[in-house]
């Protein structure tokens, strides 16, 4: 079978992905590079030519059409098969969707994945602000992919098509380097619906065998800037002190700024249990048996109190997806308790037949003044509860695991605040 062309460009990489993969499900023979090097190849005289931008992967078929753009790529190569449709879409509908998720995964999820991962990797500088708000960003949009993918096996139709090999492939990074454990039981159908589409024979022959992620990156040498950082402060501080030595008086008039009030929570006796330990260790580790054995045998029972945490208003719940999105609001609305609370909520049953039900640790013996100063803590029923009563262990075991016999009712989804 004659080649549609040639895919310049590293073979391990996620954009080369993509064209290989629609190459595979279509019976088609596309060449590649596997000797070629990032950073020596696309720097020469010769590629820069042919492609001045310098980015791959890139396209060369062997009429001499160029093509630049992974994506692009992998519809112009789909698009040489006399089933094109198959994957392009067989109706309207069918190719305006797969559209709509192309663009989606490269003009909204792309950046904000670039935006969280980049800084980690060293690749830019890390800020945390910016860094923060493009992490919150990649998780919105994970969460709009988690909700769309409840009832569906793949995003368009019932087979696999371009939207699910551009999606699935730009999603490979945040598998492989960000989503830990936690993460992918937060966005359950997102998970099941890439161990599917990854699964698939197409993708397993360019993909291989995959990798999940155990542990999130964390921000790449920031130690070496702050050393020198702090090096030089010294420097600058007695500069500065000398000449402001003789500032007039007047500047010390000024009325003091009023101090923030320290938390309750900061006056409580030290903990043997580290919050953050917990956090951490529930993130990185499957919750039965491993996390929750180390929860009860490293907790701080003078420390942490544990409530039962219920809405009062589920008569007035309907579909399953919202009610998940109303947990993500009242999380988001909790930020000020994220040092003193970890805690489960779960959406339970079905739509129009659904509950909020979970359990909280909580640093002290009361629920603190950053968890009531919520907008939304009066719709929810906080009880305390004797952790060390079977029944209840076992409850809360099973919550933080999103799974068991002792949930009340089937778990559809939940949200870890932690």
């Amino acid at each position: 079978m004659s080649s549609v062309g040639t895919l310049i460009g590293p073979v391990v990489n996620q954009r080369n992905y993509k064209a290989r993969v629609a190459a595979n499900v279509l019976g088609l023979n596309l060449a590649i590079t596997p000797d070629f090097e990032m950073n020596v190849d696309n720097k020469t005289p010769e590629f820069l030519a042919k492609f001045p931008l310098g980015k791959v992967p890139v396209f060369e078929g062997a009429d001499g059409f160029k093509l630049t753009d992974s994506s692009a790529i992998a519809y112009y190569v789909a698009m040489k098969s006399s089933d094109s449709a198959s994957l392009l879409g067989k109706t309207d509908e069918e190719r305006a969707e797969i559209l709509q998720f192309s663009f989606f995964a490269e003009a909204d999820y792309a950046p904000a994945l670039g935006g969280t991962l980049y800084p980690l990797l060293g690749y830019m500088p890390y800020v945390k602000p910016a860094a923060q708000a493009a992490e919150q960003q990649l998780l919105r949009f994970l969460d709009v992919l988690n909700t769309v993918l409840v009832d569906r096996t793949f995003l368009v139709g019932e087979r696999i098509t371009m939207a699910d090999i551009i999606v699935a492939c730009d999603l490979v990074m945040a598998f492989k380097l960000f989503l830990a454990p936690a993460d992918r039981k937060q966005f359950r159908n997102l998970t099941r619906y890439f161990k599917t589409v990854i699964g698939q024979p197409a993708f397993k022959s360019v993909v291989g065998e995959f990798e999940f992620c155990k542990a999130r990156i964390q921000p790449a040498a920031p130690a070496k800037k702050e050393k020198k950082e702090k090096a030089e402060k010294p420097k600058k501080v007695e500069k500065k002190v000398e000449k402001k030595v003789e500032k007039p008086v007047e500047e010390e008039e000024e009325a003091p700024k009023p101090k923030k009030a320290p938390s309750k929570m900061e006056s409580l006796p030290p903990t043997t249990m580290p919050l953050d330990s917990w956090k951490r260790f529930y993130s990185n580790n499957d919750t039965k048996p491993t996390a929750v054995n180390w929860l009860w045998e490293n907790l701080d029972a003078d420390g942490y109190s544990f409530w039962k945490v219920e809405y009062k208003y589920n008569d007035e719940l309907t579909q399953l997806f919202m009610t998940n999105n109303l947990i993500g609001g009242f999380f988001s609305r909790l930020e000020r308790a994220r040092k003193y609370a970890f805690g489960c909520l779960l959406t339970l049953g079905e739509n129009n037949n659904n509950q909020i039900w979970g359990y909280f640790i909580l640093r002290g013996k009361e629920i603190p003044e950053e968890v009531t100063d919520a907008a939304d803590f009066e719709s929810f029923e906080w009880t305390p509860v004797d952790h060390t009563d079977s029944k209840t262990r076992a409850e809360i075991e099973d919550c933080f695991a999103w799974e068991g016999p002792a949930l009340p009712r089937e778990c559809y989804d939940g949200k870890v605040f932690k």
